[in-house]
Protein backbone atom coordinates (compact mmCIF):
# COMPACT_ATOMS: atom_id res chain seq x y z
CA UNK A 1 0.00 0.00 0.00
CA UNK A 2 1.41 3.49 -1.06
CA UNK A 3 0.35 6.47 0.37
CA UNK A 4 0.30 9.68 -1.51
CA UNK A 5 0.90 13.03 0.59
CA UNK A 6 -1.13 16.14 0.37
CA UNK A 7 0.95 19.20 0.74
CA UNK A 8 -0.74 22.50 2.12
CA UNK A 9 0.84 24.38 -1.31
CA UNK A 10 0.58 23.05 -4.53
CA UNK A 11 3.81 22.43 -6.39
CA UNK A 12 6.48 21.60 -3.51
CA UNK A 13 6.29 18.20 -3.82
CA UNK A 14 9.75 18.05 -5.11
CA UNK A 15 10.97 20.65 -2.71
CA UNK A 16 10.21 18.98 0.11
CA UNK A 17 12.24 15.54 -1.22
CA UNK A 18 14.83 17.50 -1.57
CA UNK A 19 15.09 19.32 1.71
CA UNK A 20 14.03 15.93 3.55
CA UNK A 21 17.23 14.17 1.49
CA UNK A 22 19.03 17.50 2.39
CA UNK A 23 18.16 17.01 6.24
CA UNK A 24 18.58 13.33 6.63
CA UNK A 25 22.01 13.72 5.13
CA UNK A 26 23.41 15.99 7.05
CA UNK A 27 22.15 13.72 9.76
CA UNK A 28 24.61 11.20 8.68
CA UNK A 29 22.03 8.78 6.40
CA UNK A 30 22.99 7.48 3.12
CA UNK A 31 20.31 9.16 0.79
CA UNK A 32 19.67 8.58 -2.52
CA UNK A 33 18.54 12.12 -4.07
CA UNK A 34 15.95 10.26 -6.53
CA UNK A 35 14.70 8.19 -4.10
CA UNK A 36 14.74 10.63 -0.58
CA UNK A 37 12.10 8.12 1.02
CA UNK A 38 13.69 5.42 1.30
CA UNK A 39 15.96 6.96 4.02
CA UNK A 40 13.08 5.28 6.14
CA UNK A 41 15.05 1.83 5.66
CA UNK A 42 18.14 2.80 6.99
CA UNK A 43 16.10 5.00 9.97
CA UNK A 44 14.27 2.02 10.69
CA UNK A 45 17.33 -0.49 10.87
CA UNK A 46 19.18 2.15 13.57
CA UNK A 47 16.04 1.78 15.53
CA UNK A 48 15.56 -1.80 15.61
CA UNK A 49 12.54 -1.95 13.58
CA UNK A 50 11.73 -4.04 10.90
CA UNK A 51 9.89 -2.12 8.39
CA UNK A 52 10.29 -3.71 4.92
CA UNK A 53 9.63 -2.33 1.30
CA UNK A 54 6.14 -3.76 0.36
CA UNK A 55 3.58 -4.96 3.54
CA UNK A 56 3.92 -3.73 7.08
CA UNK A 57 0.81 -4.57 8.58
CA UNK A 58 2.44 -6.45 11.51
CA UNK A 59 4.12 -2.90 12.77
CA UNK A 60 2.87 -1.45 15.27
CA UNK A 61 2.15 2.32 14.99
CA UNK A 62 4.90 2.86 17.90
CA UNK A 63 7.10 1.25 15.69
CA UNK A 64 6.30 2.85 12.71
CA UNK A 65 6.24 6.31 14.41
CA UNK A 66 9.54 6.19 15.88
CA UNK A 67 10.63 6.06 11.88
CA UNK A 68 8.63 8.66 11.16
CA UNK A 69 9.41 10.85 14.22
CA UNK A 70 13.16 10.78 13.78
CA UNK A 71 12.48 11.92 10.04
CA UNK A 72 9.69 14.28 10.30
CA UNK A 73 11.47 15.77 13.78
CA UNK A 74 15.01 16.14 11.82
CA UNK A 75 13.29 18.26 9.08
CA UNK A 76 11.18 20.36 11.86
CA UNK A 77 14.48 21.12 13.73
CA UNK A 78 16.04 22.48 10.57
CA UNK A 79 13.00 24.29 9.21
CA UNK A 80 13.00 26.00 12.72
CA UNK A 81 16.72 26.91 12.49
CA UNK A 82 16.25 28.10 9.38
CA UNK A 83 13.19 30.36 10.22
CA UNK A 84 15.63 31.81 13.03
CA UNK A 85 18.45 32.48 11.08
CA UNK A 86 16.20 34.29 8.61
CA UNK A 87 14.41 36.16 11.76
CA UNK A 88 18.43 36.83 12.55
CA UNK A 89 19.39 38.21 9.61
CA UNK A 90 16.36 40.28 9.25
CA UNK A 91 17.32 42.06 12.34
CA UNK A 92 20.52 43.28 11.16
CA UNK A 93 18.92 44.82 8.46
Amino acid sequence: MSRRRKYAVPGVERGMQQFKAEVMRSEGYNVNLDRPDDVKYEVAKELGVPLVPGDNSDLTTGSAGKVGGRIGGSMVREMIRLAQQKLADSDKN
